[in-house]
């Protein structure tokens, strides 16, 4: 306990009703990140002091470090209440709001908060991630621009500008901020550079990846004290089933969902007891039901705390804690820091080590294989034949014709079908100058948003290719978008970010899929699955070397046709989730063994 905590603890023994007194407590105890504490503190200052409104925000900042946005909220909006000119106030009610996924009314409170503080570069920046979430790209770049126009060193926003601009595939100025971010990173354990968006940014080295996502988990999970060991069963191991807690904010219609639903069922049900923890809202889709009979025990936590997450697994007795969603989008691998499990697995989610924490990693394990056990990680490497699961089955429609979906009836079509945030200047020449090389060839895009769509078009233009080899597939449902792809003759692969679920999506089609082998695990999945399907003829030494066994698949047909009839022999292997389930079985039981 620290002195000024006992100093105000004694100064309350003699004037117990001095709201100023338990107020300052309160701010002691948040500063500690000791929530209940805080909220405790707070509760009896309201008390001698009602309805004061910076006593009702603290309120809410306690219930938001204790993870329970809607309480939060609801004291922020009683502070507001009060006086409706608090900045502050309203900045944290639009987190708040943020994290409940109510954007657009986020959206108006941070307006408000800058009305009255237009100074405020935090502000901006979280308003530039609401505009992001509703999908207004141009507006959440400028947000993020007038953040670090304010506080140049506010290095979040400057990570998100990067991010969004990659999104929009607007590459102007990218290389500069890059720099920038990686020098922050060598200087400061304290920058906060969010690690997903990182591990896209061309030219970071997987070592620089480990230090960013240590760095994050550090100044996120560092003050999270692990919960005391209970008493373990007093049962033979061998007469317990071994508890798996899979937890995700995706168990719901999302790519997650076509890689790991069929394993989850395929657990052997006399051997193993499969909790899912969904941090998802119920999107009534048939995956979300599919996902819900594979398990034995369904736990919604989208309200629940991280602590009473972890405190749920500990009372349920979870063996093994697996997170599938890491440092992507509503990430909860907090819970992981409570240590709540005998071991903890970081697999799938997140394509990277998840880092250290105090000195220890985040997670005891990461599932990888033979292709990305060479990069550096904090997690020891479980290695398996291959990382990525996959169902049985991709969902089925009709494929209809080229013609349907703008594509030329004759000529090679190119594809890549990976989000436009992995489109790099690099990557980009590299096609068109194979486009160059083909006449009558196209290349066939996603159509992620429409600044990528513009810009993409400009940059064909400025490398002496018309625009209209550029054909963009709109967005579809998922069935609709994996029958499509049989259109392709062959796929062309990202760096440093590959394809990973689209990969397998093209491989199950039979579309062939060239790629070069990178030196961080993003960057050498597409790699992993080829290795596993024996399609090592794939892999390019270097984007020179694509190019020209691209080049050379669009003027031979025969090649083309024998290479695609070897993915449509192999590539089943990448989908037998019940070989692949019994591998991952036999790799819990090792782990614990040692746990």
């Amino acid at each position: 306990m620290s002195a000024s905590i006992q100093q105000l603890k004694q100064q309350l023994t003699r004037t117990p009703q001095d709201p100023e007194l338990h107020y300052e407590l309160g701010r002691h105890y948040l500063a500690l990140k000791q929530a209940e504490d805080a909220e405790q503190a707070f509760l009896q200052a309201l008390q001698w002091a009602p309805d004061h409104p910076q006593i009702l925000m603290q309120l809410g900042n306690a219930a938001s470090l204790r993870g329970d946005e809607s309480v939060a909220a609801n004291y922020f909006r009683q502070s507001l209440a009060q006086d409706a000119q608090q900045a502050d106030v309203h900045f944290n009610l639009a987190n708040s709001l943020r994290k409940l996924g109510e954007n657009a009314l986020a959206i108006q409170h941070y307006q408000q908060s800058l009305a009255l503080a237009p100074g405020d570069a935090e502000c901006h920046n979280n308003l530039g991630n609401a505009y992001r979430e509703q999908g207004q790209l141009d507006l959440a770049v400028a947000a993020y621009a007038q953040a670090i126009k304010l506080d140049p060193q506010l290095l979040h926003a400057k990570v998100h500008w990067i991010h969004q601009k990659q999104h929009m595939a607007d590459w102007q100025g990218l290389d500069a901020a890059i720099a920038e971010v990686r020098a922050a990173l060598a200087q400061s354990p304290q920058a906060q550079i969010p690690p997903f968006a990182f591990l896209a940014m061309p030219g970071t080295t997987a070592a620089e990846q480990l230090a960013c996502a240590s760095n994050w988990a550090q100044l996120h999970y560092g003050h999270i004290q692990p919960l005391a060991a209970t008493q373990q069963s007093s049962q033979p191991e061998n007469q317990q089933r071994i508890k798996i807690a899979y937890l995700s904010s995706d168990f719901r219609r999302h790519p997650l969902a076509y890689l790991v639903t069929d394993v989850f069922a395929a657990h052997d049900h006399q051997q193993f007891e499969v909790f899912l923890y969904s941090n998802s809202k119920d999107d009534h889709s048939s995956e979300r039901l599919a996902l819900l009979a594979a398990a034995n025990h369904w736990i919604d936590i989208t309200s629940m705390p991280d602590v009473a997450v972890a405190a749920h697994m500990q009372r349920m007795g979870i063996d093994v804690l697996v997170d599938l969603t890491g440092y992507t989008q509503n990430s909860r691998s907090g819970i992981a820091a409570y240590r709540p499990a005998r071991t903890r697995i970081n697999w799938l989610g997140y394509p990277g080590s998840m880092g250290m924490v105090n000195g220890q990693p985040l997670f005891d394990a990461m599932i990888v294989d033979g292709t990305l056990n060479d990069v550096v990680l904090a997690e020891q490497p479980v290695v398996l034949p291959c990382y990525q699961a996959n169902n049985a089955q991709r969902p089925m429609a009709e494929a209809d014709t080229r013609k349907a979906h703008g594509l030329p009836e004759q000529g090679f079509v190119f594809c890549c079908l990976n989000q436009s945030f992995k489109i790099t200047p690099d990557v980009f020449a590299s096609w068109m100058r194979i486009l160059q090389q083909v006449p009558g060839s196209v290349l066939w895009l996603l159509q992620c948003n429409q600044w990528a769509t513009r810009h993409l078009q400009a940059q064909a233009k400025v490398a002496g290719i018309a625009a209209d080899r550029l054909i963009f597939a709109p967005r579809t449902s998922i069935a609709q978008h994996i029958a499509r792809q049989q259109h392709a003759d062959l796929m062309l692969d990202t760096a440093p970010y590959n394809a990973h679920t689209t990969a397998s999506d093209a491989l199950w089609q039979g579309i062939p899929l060239l790629t070069v082998a990178g030196d961080t695990f993003p960057a050498r999945v597409s790699a992993s699955l080829l290795k596993h399907i024996g399609l090592n003829e794939c892999i390019c030494a270097d984007w020179t070397a694509l190019e020209q066994r691209a080049i050379t698949l669009a003027h031979d047909a025969s090649a083309l046709a024998l290479l695609k009839s070897k993915v449509k022999s192999q590539a089943g292997v990448l989908f037998e989730p019940h070989t692949f389930c019994l591998q991952l079985e036999q790799a819990y039981r090792q782990l614990l063994s040692r746990a």
